[in-house]
């Protein structure tokens, strides 16, 4: 899992959506999903994103580490994501804005409002809507200080002091009384146990109920890529390996529900198993396993050779896996930012020629050198409810491991420092290592257990600080020049210590850093409207990071190689206005006003973060020093400093932050730490086809100080409505038309139909819009919503390609709704705390709102639905910039040794379907702002709008809001009409283009490949027609083989006993059987391809089933060597056929329904996974879903056999006529196969497109399974 960076003591402004990616990709199995075009987020969707709220957890800015995973969970993006809070303390999740989804670095970039954010993707994974919110936590963390982040120290600190009181919260205090207030502590968090055993291996626990009965087990161990040799790079990661994958404990977990993971930073080496509390099949506590397999993995490895040479030839695969343009722009950034010290010479994932060599010895001994308890921390957080009963087992499980050979130093300071004497309240006796007993217990043995130093646990990593007077020598700036980057990006760094978040007066800097920096980027975003703005983005990060030991403040500028001057001297030019000029009083207001609500609305869901985020919010902190608070700490303590904050200190402490930009080349101004430009060799000119691209050093210094020279003068304040629609406008509505409910069905007359085992309420307006709604108090005093309205770009004709995809990111660029311009719309937004993404994909388009049901949170939010619906406008410039991001993203797919790849197989198999991929240069050139607005609108009408709404609402409340602004909506008189569209059809076979190659000319070698082949959707229909409930009759009754009548689904008194014994009946039949057959395909894919072969690093399995289109794919993903990726196309082509001679057991179908339902477990007090599984209960083109759909979920995974297994295997068509593949190879010369001509033509029209930027792959490999 990804190792999240707190946001204490930061302000983190901007992160790119590839920073993100790799900051959250370790935690699971990589599977590729085609990146999407590019973003331009509004002021607001950075703003949102992290919902201005100073406590959720954040991840680090990059992930320095490289990881794997044995879940075999192929998770993609969700659309609803965690967002970090000021404080980084964990908080529930929020709809992630289409642009910059990340998680630690919020983006300054231009065009889409934030209200509007376009999520349309490419891809050969169908996005699932119904992906589940992950729900960040919060704790705090320490460090030894910002010159040794990683120390691990082995001495713990002697008492842990009572819990603070909150009475100490400011109260309006003046001069000294004030500064008394500021200087004192904050209060920690009540419920973190820390302890240490006399071996020491420090533990923390954290009681936590979300998910329930599940819980979190983390064995961090104190070692990294910083502390390899010259002749041991990549060490740490390779012992990561061996330990986890080759240690038998933790194979016997997972038959249990358990899930495991590992991954190797800079500085530590974390191994970790989400376990349940139990098992159905035993009453047992997990939990002394769990453990035992951790002491096994951390302390007790067995180094056999044959493992070895097994995971030696899978970081092999993985080194060029991950060797894509990101991961080496991202190397060069941190080679520059770090260049006088180890952070950059030692990526995790190693260097080849060493890899190679080390044999068993060697590995072994640089084993012996760290892993012992001593420099190890052990991690417990989940459903635990007796701590004494916890502490006596992780004594049994590691209390004499080490004792008798390991010798350590007392002397080192503790990872945990001063601050482990206020983090957490004084235990009871028999709780704790800190009691009077063990203390005297501690001091009695330590003499005999720390007889001499074994060695320096960590060595401390110098940095040169970015501090006026510190650094005389300024570098020049460094240039990155690669044919494989598509745009220019240039970035600034600044390097300064860590400031720990421990009083209320760091509390408080961290506030003004906050709204200082968020009136950047609202401002950068919203200046520049034009068609053309010189800029793709432009982002402010500043953020603390425990794996560098530093806070790093970023500006990044990304921009088409023709306009890179401009775009440099724009964004310094805005960075120094602010400078200048300062915050006004309106966007102080505005912005704290924000920050409260939002910190109030996290207090109140204090009972709902997971414990996983709650573990990584710790991990962080402890990195950092930084006090841990609950949530609702977090909300008093925001409350006691928000009186004290003063508009004249915010101005100063934010100029500071923006010194080394806006002063650049004054002798008093702190130095960047580097300047680097990332940029492609050759660019495409109109009319002259590529050319040479040059720049030079002391071009770019000049483009700087060009900026330092524009005019600027103070910002304006804005007026921000308070409402969209106004009571009286309303009452007009009312009266002209009548909005009422109407029968769900004209027989029974119900104008509602409400199911009380699941909450959910249907009812229809007299528009033709559908609404479902659950009441639900799982998120407290939130609500989430989804729109969807059928159709997508499916309905695209062969004349308008690609107008419905450039006609959604049409109205997000444009941001505007009724007579409110865009900035008015966003700064509604940020008001009422209401985030909303817009997308389309194959067959809808759906906007999703999350909102807070404080200040009339929902009420904002269904206004702005309905100016959406009623009062949309379409802006030639919106147009112009929505095809020309489009045009890009075309251009930039042969760059891309995975999406070309993907492209061409897609093409081949769809039969050239442009539907399915981006759309062409030539297609984008036909269309026209009434046309692409026509292809999206004639989408929007009655029937064919559904609205799902999930949330801690009352009956009355979301009836009115449904009435109000739902039934208010003019009904469309085409209403009735049902879209029609052109056929889809895979490519007659057998065809020539079933086995592709793809070569990409590159500096590095690389190889993936695709395999994909025909399936039914979700509801057992073909492509051809065929419904497969009627061709399942020869195998079953016929009885079982017709689907279940709905009321006898809804009413039956026997249903599950009547599913356990005909499943093959229920509508759900195929979307679950095709479940889990593609987790029994993925275990044995990773086994077979990957563990016994050796073929690859990573595979995957990934089933794509359309709902209201009639087909559906599979895909499998894998990536290898050039040398070795044929033989494992082959071998992934035999796993897939070999299910009938290699017979499906029932511990593999056990196996995968427990990984199942666990999941589905974890997630149902999600407000999204809820709207996920509404989705389409009264489409009419989905007429098999229905309320039983989403009750019969359990019993229809715990009733599937084998042979129910089997029927679903054989609708895949999975013979050589009816599968395709494509692999790609990149390198520096044309493979000895046949080479095919690539099937991504460039045209000479439009612009370049969007390359890297940042530095977030850099340090971390791929998850390992």
């Amino acid at each position: 899992m990804a190792a999240s960076s707190s946001a204490l003591g930061s302000v983190t402004v901007a992160l790119s959506p590839r920073l993100r990616d790799a900051a959250s990709s370790s935690d699971k199995p990589f599977i590729w999903t085609p990146p999407r075009p590019p973003r331009r987020p509004s002021p607001l969707a950075s703003l949102q994103q992290h919902r201005l709220s100073l406590f959720s957890p954040s991840s680090s800015r990059w992930s320095h580490r490289v990881g794997h995973s044995c879940s075999r969970l192929r998770k993609k993006n969700n659309t609803w994501e965690h967002y970090t809070s000021l404080l980084g303390e964990p908080v529930a999740h929020k709809l992630s804005n289409c642009i910059s989804q990340s998680k630690a670095r919020s983006s300054l970039k231009t065009s889409v409002p934030r209200f509007l954010c376009d999520t349309s993707c490419f891809h050969l994974s169908k996005p699932k809507l119904h992906n589940a919110i992950v729900l960040p936590v919060h704790v705090p963390r320490a460090t030894v200080g910002p010159d040794e982040p990683h120390a691990a120290g082995t001495a713990w600190p002697e008492i842990i002091s009572e819990k603070q009181d909150l009475d100490l919260l400011y109260t309006g205090v003046e001069g000294t009384d004030l500064e008394g207030f500021l200087s004192s502590e904050l209060p920690s968090h009540p419920k973190l146990y820390r302890g240490k055993l006399k071996n020491g291996l420090r533990y923390l626990i954290l009681p936590n109920k979300v998910p329930p009965n599940r819980f979190e087990a983390h064995m961090e161990v104190h070692v990294g890529s910083i502390d390899e040799e010259d002749d041991e790079q990549g060490i740490a990661h390779m012992i990561e390996h061996v330990a986890f994958l080759g240690s038998k404990k933790r194979e016997k977990l997972l038959g249990t529900g358990a899930r495991s993971n590992a991954y190797t930073d800079f500085h530590h080496t974390v191994f970790h198993i989400h376990s349940p509390t139990s098992t159905k099949d035993s009453d047992g506590d997990l939990l002394p396993y769990v453990l035992d397999a951790l002491n096994e993995i951390a302390f007790h490895p067995k180094f056999l050779a044959s493992r070895v040479e097994k995971e030696r030839r899978a970081i092999l695969s993985e080194l060029q896996m991950m060797n894509t343009i990101d991961y080496r722009v991202d190397c060069q950034l941190l080679q520059h930012l770090h260049s006088e010290n180890k952070l950059s010479k030692r990526f995790p994932i190693g260097l080849e020629e060493q890899i190679k060599k080390w044999d068993v010895d060697k590995i072994r001994k640089f084993h012996e050198r760290w892993y012992f308890p001593g420099n190890a921390t052990l991690y417990i957080v989940g459903d635990i409810d007796n701590i004494s009963k916890t502490i006596y087992q992780i004594e049994a499980v590691f209390g004499q491991t080490g004792l008798e050979t390991e010798t350590f130093s007392a002397s080192t300071p503790s990872a945990f420092g001063a601050m482990a004497s206020f983090l957490v309240p004084k235990l009871s006796v028999g709780l704790s290592g800190n009691l009077p007993n063990e203390k005297s217990s501690n001091s009695m043995e330590q003499s005999k257990i720390f007889k001499k130093e074994r060695h320096a646990i960590r060595p401390p990593v110098k940095h040169n600080w970015s501090l006026p007077g510190s650094n005389t020598d300024q570098k020049p700036p460094q240039i990155f020049q690669h044919e494989l980057i598509q745009n220019f990006s240039f970035n600034m760094f600044c390097k300064i210590p860590v400031n720990k978040v421990q009083t209320y007066g760091d509390l408080r800097n961290v506030l003004m850093k906050r709204i200082f920096l968020s009136a950047l980027h609202f401002r950068i975003n919203t200046r520049y409207k034009s068609s053309n703005p010189p800029f793709t983005s432009v982002e402010l990060d500043h953020s603390d990071s425990g794996r560098e030991g530093c806070t790093v403040t970023t500006l990044t500028v990304t921009a088409e190689p023709k306009n890179w001057q401009s775009a440099i001297k724009v964004a310094v030019q805005e960075v120094r206005r602010l400078k200048e000029f300062g915050v006004t009083n309106g966007e102080l207001t505005r912005y704290m006003d924000a920050l409260l609500k939002d910190s109030e609305h996290l207090a109140a869901m204090i009972d709902n973060v997971a414990s996983v985020d709650n573990l990584d919010f710790i991990m962080e902190s402890d990195a950092l020093s930084h006090t841990v608070m609950d949530q609702r700490q977090g909300h008093e303590s925001l409350v006691a400093v928000a009186g004290t904050v003063t508009l004249e200190e915010v101005n100063s402490i934010g100029a500071k932050v923006l010194e080394f930009v806006s002063d650049f080349g004054n002798p008093t101004a702190p130095l960047p730490a580097a300047i680097v430009a990332c940029v492609p060799k050759k660019v495409h000119i109109e009319g002259k086809g590529e050319t040479e691209f040059t720049i030079s050093p002391s071009e770019i210094t000049s483009a700087i100080k060009a900026g330092l020279k524009e005019p600027i003068e103070a910002e304006p304040e804005l007026e921000v409505p308070k409402e969209l629609i106004s009571s009286s406008k309303l009452q007009e509505l009312w009266l002209e038309r009548r909005p009422s409910f109407i029968p769900l069905n004209p027989e029974t007359h119900l104008t509602k139909l409400h199911d009380k085992e699941t909450g959910i309420t249907q009812c229809r307006l007299t528009n033709g819009i559908s609404v479902n709604y659950k009441i639900s108090n799982s998120e407290a005093r939130g609500g989430v919503m989804r729109l969807i309205v059928g159709g997508g770009r499916a309905v695209e004709s062969s004349e308008s390609r690609g107008a419905v995809v450039v006609g959604v990111r049409t109205l997000s660029e444009g941001g505007r709704v009724g007579n409110f311009s865009r900035e008015q719309v966003e700064l509604f937004c940020v008001n009422h705390l209401i985030n909303c993404s817009l997308e389309s994909t194959e067959e809808f388009i759906a906007m999703e709102f999350r909102f807070t049901l404080r200040d009339n949170g929902m009420r904002a939010a269904f206004q702005l639905l309905h100016m959406v619906l009623e009062h949309s406008v379409w802006l030639d410039d919106a147009f112009d910039r929505a095809s020309q991001l489009y045009l890009s993203y075309y251009r930039s797919i042969p760059k891309s040794l995975e999406r070309s790849t993907a492209h061409k197989l897609m093409l081949a198999m769809l039969d050239g379907d442009e539907r399915f991929v981006e759309p062409t240069p030539k297609s984008l050139q036909n269309l026209t702002l009434q046309s692409v607005k026509d292809a999206v609108m004639n989408q929007f009408v009655g029937n064919n709008m559904e609205v799902s709404i999930v949330g801690d609402f009352s009956e009355e409340d979301i009836e009115a809001c449904i009435l109000d602004y739902l039934g208010t909506v003019r009904a469309s008189g085409g209403s009735e009409r049902k879209h029609q569209y052109d056929p889809i059809a895979f490519r007659p076979s057998p065809s020539d283009l079933q086995s592709q190659q793809v070569f990409l000319k590159d500096t590095d070698e690389r190889a993936c490949a695709y395999i994909a082949g025909p399936a039914p959707n979700r509801w057992g229909f073909t492509v051809d027609g065929k419904d497969l409930f009627e061709s399942i009759s020869s195998t079953s009754s016929i009885d079982d083989a017709q689907p279940l009548s709905k009321e006898s689904l809804i009413e039956g008194e026997n249903v599950e006993k009547d599913l356990q014994r005909k499943p093959r009946g229920h509508p759900l039949f195929f979307g679950i059987t095709m479940g889990l057959l593609a987790e029994i395909i993925n275990s044995r894919l990773f086994t077979t391809v990957r563990d016994s072969l050796g073929l690859t690093y990573d595979v995957s399995f990934e089933l794509n089933l359309f709902d209201r289109l009639n087909l559906g794919w599979y895909v499998i993903s894998v990536t290898s060597t050039p040398g070795k990726v044929h033989k494992a196309v082959e071998a992934c082509k035999n796993v897939l056929r070999g299910l009938h001679s290699n017979k499906i057991t029932e511990r593999e179908l056990d196996r995968a329904r427990r990984t199942l339902l666990m999941r589905h477990e974890a997630e149902i007090k999600s407000n999204a996974y809820w709207l996920g599984l509404l989705a389409h209960l009264q489409a009419s083109s989905v007429p098999r879903k229905d309320i039983s759909c989403i009750k019969d979920l359990t019993v229809l995974y715990e009733g599937a056999s084998i042979e129910d297994v089997y029927l679903a295997y054989s609708q895949l068509k999975v013979d050589e006529d009816s599968l395709y593949s494509c692999i790609g190879i990149a390198g520096a010369q044309t493979p000895n196969v046949e080479e095919e001509e690539e099937n991504v033509s460039v045209s000479d029209q439009g612009f370049s497109g969007i390359g890297p930027a940042g530095r977030g792959l850099s340090t971390m490999t791929r998850p390992t399974t």
